[in-house]
Order: C-alpha cells, then sequence, then structure tokens
C-alpha cells in the first residue's frame, strides 16, 4: 500500500460511465433481441502511485473492466483518461491507432492466468524481451542485457533466460509475468493476477514484489482480485462490483472495517480469520445473482438482500457520496449498521 497521501495525488486514470454490452441474437437474419450488460456505467479513478483494488464474484465484469480499459475489448460507450506525461490526458476509447500505441507503453496487462499467458514455445529471453523488441528494437547483448536485469528484478536468476515455461513453478510464472509487464516501465499495471492458487509463503512474497516495484517504480495499480484477505493486504482503496455495476467504493480501512452496502457485508462475511478464537458468522445470501442480460428492477441486489425495502424493487440507487471518500449504491446506506472485518 502506498505511503503517499491520497489527497496530494492527482488521477493517472479516470473510468467515466464505461459500459461493455454484448448483443443476443436470434434466428437466420441474427437480429438483436437483448442485450448482455457485462459492464454497465462503471465511473471510478486510479490515483498516481496507488492500487486501487476492484473485487466481486466471478462474472460482475472485473476482467472485463480491465480490458476495456485497455481496448483489448472494444467498449460499447464510456470515457477512460489516461493522464499520459507527454500528452496530457487521453480518451482511450476515441484514440486513433498511433495515439493507442502511445499510450499502451504506460498502460500494460498483467495476466490472470501464468500458464496460458506464456508462450510454451518461446524462452524467457524471447518472452519478455518481446516488448523491447517490438518497442524499442533492441536487439543482441543489449536486449540480453536488459532480460537479465528484469529477471534479477523479480527475483529470477538472469541464466533462466534460456529456459521454456515449462521449467518453472506457479510463483515463478507469475514472477515472469510480471517481469514482462514492466519492461517497457510503464505508469499504469492493469493487474488480474490469480496469487490464491499458490502457497501462502509464494502469495506473500508476490505481493511484496508487487508493492517493492510499485515503491521502485512510482507505479501504480488496478488490481483485480477474488481474494478479499490479498486486496486487504495490498490496495489503498477497493471498488465493490456486482452484476456489471460498482456498489461501494472507499479506502481499504473504512471499506473493511465499516461497509455501506449490503453486498460488501456479505462479501467481508467470507474473508478467513486468522485467529481461532474469533468467530465470524458467514452471510449465506438467498437466490441466485441475476443474469446481466434479464437484471431486476430497482436495485440488481434487491432480491437477495436482506434489509431491501418497497423502493429498491423500483428505483435503482445511484453510486453516491455517503461520506467522505466513500461512495455507495444504496438507498439506506447512511442508516444500516453493517458489520465489517475488524
Amino acid at each position: 500500500m502506498s505511503s503517499t497521501p491520497a489527497l496530494t495525488r492527482k488521477p493517472i486514470l479516470e473510468v467515466r460511465d464505461l459500459k461493455k454490452y454484448y448483443p443476443i441474437t436470434r434466428g437466420l437474419l441474427r437480429r438483436t433481441i437483448g442485450q448482455v450488460k457485462a459492464v454497465d456505467g462503471v465511473s471510478f479513478e486510479v490515483l498516481e502511485g496507488e492500487t486501487l483494488g476492484l473485487v466481486g464474484e466471478s462474472g460482475c465484469g472485473k476482467t472485463t473492466t480491465g480490458n476495456c480499459i485497455l481496448r483489448g475489448i472494444e467498449p460499447t460507450s464510456g470515457e477512460v483518461i489516461f493522464h499520459d506525461a507527454s500528452r496530457g490526458p487521453v480518451d482511450v476509447v476515441n484514440a486513433d491507432a498511433a495515439t493507442l500505441r502511445h499510450v499502451r507503453l504506460n498502460m500494460q496487462k498483467m495476466f490472470q492466468d501464468p500458464y496460458g499467458s506464456l508462450n510454451p514455445r518461446m524462452t524467457l529471453l524471447q518472452i519478455v524481451g518481446e516488448p523491447l523488441v517490438v518497442n524499442r528494437n533492441m536487439r543482441g547483448r543489449d536486449l540480453e542485457a536488459s532480460v537479465a536485469e528484469l529477471l534479477r528484478v523479480v527475483g529470477l536468476r538472469p541464466e533462466y533466460m534460456h529456459r521454456f515455461p515449462h521449467a518453472f513453478s506457479g510463483g515463478q510464472r507469475q514472477r515472469i509475468g510480471i517481469a514482462r509487464a514492466v519492461a517497457l516501465e510503464p505508469r499504469l499495471i492493469v493487474g488480474d493476477a490469480r496469487v490464491s492458487a499458490l502457497d501462502v509463503s509464494i502469495q506473500a512474497q508476490i505481493l511484496n514484489l508487487l508493492q517493492d516495484l510499485q515503491a521502485e517504480f512510482g507505479l501504480s495499480y488496478l488490481f483485480v482480485a477474488h481474494d478479499l484477505s490479498i486486496v486487504e493486504h495490498i490496495a489503498d482503496r477497493v471498488a465493490v462490483m456486482y452484476v456489471g455495476k460498482l456498489v461501494e467504493t472507499g479506502t481499504t480501512e473504512d471499506l473493511f472495517g465499516n461497509p455501506m452496502h449490503p453486498y460488501t457485508e456479505a462479501l467481508l462475511s467470507s474473508v478467513p480469520r486468522p485467529d481461532p478464537e474469533t468467530k465470524g458468522e458467514e452471510i449465506v445470501l438467498a437466490g441466485e445473482v441475476p443474469s446481466p442480460a434479464n437484471p431486476p428492477t430497482g436495485c440488481y441486489f434487491h432480491p437477495r438482500c436482506p434489509y431491501a425495502q418497497e423502493i429498491c424493487t423500483t428505483e435503482e440507487p445511484p453510486l453516491r457520496d455517503v461520506g467522505p471518500g466513500r461512495r455507495a449504491a444504496c438507498h439506506f446506506a447512511e442508516q444500516l449498521s453493517l458489520r465489517g472485518v475488524a
């Protein structure tokens, strides 16, 4: 977590009303009969040098949001403003090819799957060095020296550069992916790293490495994750998604200690507690997650919410300010007394 006060930092990324809809078609003429609202009006910002954790259940739109920000997927609408050091604010959604190529040097992706994202037919020299070859035309000894230094930075031995991915463990593959992501010295990394499958000690090493790199290179992270205990450790602020929408944002300390949306309370109740003397009752939500192709009226969470009232079934609550640095999409955010994680 960054030690720089949030008030002194400026946004490096601003996402405004981002939407990604997938058409549902039917018949021989492929007539559109509906839309899958994978991302539905998401707005947030990432500050310079901070880590924003984006959390929620599988299928809520977290990864799609990250891919839309990088234009790996074309958004349906909305704005993604990246504050480039040399060009100023750049609208990534409407940027031409030349501008997008320049901006992507400063916006890199850390992939979710450390196995599927590494080409098994390429050596580490080719995998980590590819961004340098493509963008800086680096070759020969200069390339080998740069890759060797990148491997050292992420805790791998330089002589590994001539090996193939199958020779490495899951934790080592995560380090390879990190080395590739920081090769061009970006300012923002969209990290979809899945470290929950690793041993706890390896998880800690990877998270500490990410924090060390953030301090050394002044990186900003948008960290997409499922494991809330990891987010609590690494994130400065947290944004919670549910069925394509943001339902709550706030600092990690505030959100974990005092959630202001019932869905956040339910998520936090599933966080493992290291103290066996502390017994927490997990909140089991009724029903199923709504389909983004056919969401309920009003608040999307109301069919599963234990605090829902009549207004929740008819009126959709906006994501609004509910305190200093806090936003929540709940009609009764200020009235509810929800349980957090001590």
